[in-house]
């Protein structure tokens, strides 16, 4: 907690109240901006075609059916 205060102190004294409020708000455009951006990465994975068949799933053993006495 300490460091966030010297952190607004230091803001304060370098930039002055006036300027503070438009430099918070360029720091949070950057980060949504930023935020954007890597969410627009992620999503870009390109889409699977449905005409596209399945790659064939690895054979598993079956399991021992169990019947019932009729």
């Amino acid at each position: 907690m300490g460091g966030v205060i010297l952190i607004v102190i230091a803001a304060l004294l370098l930039f002055g109240p006036n300027k503070l409020p438009d430099l918070g708000r360029a720091v949070g455009r950057t980060f949504r901006e930023f935020k954007e951006a890597t969410r627009d990465i992620m999503d870009d994975e390109p889409p699977v075609k449905k005409t596209e068949p399945l790659p064939p799933r690895p054979e598993q053993p079956q399991a021992a059916e169990r019947r019932l006495p009729e």
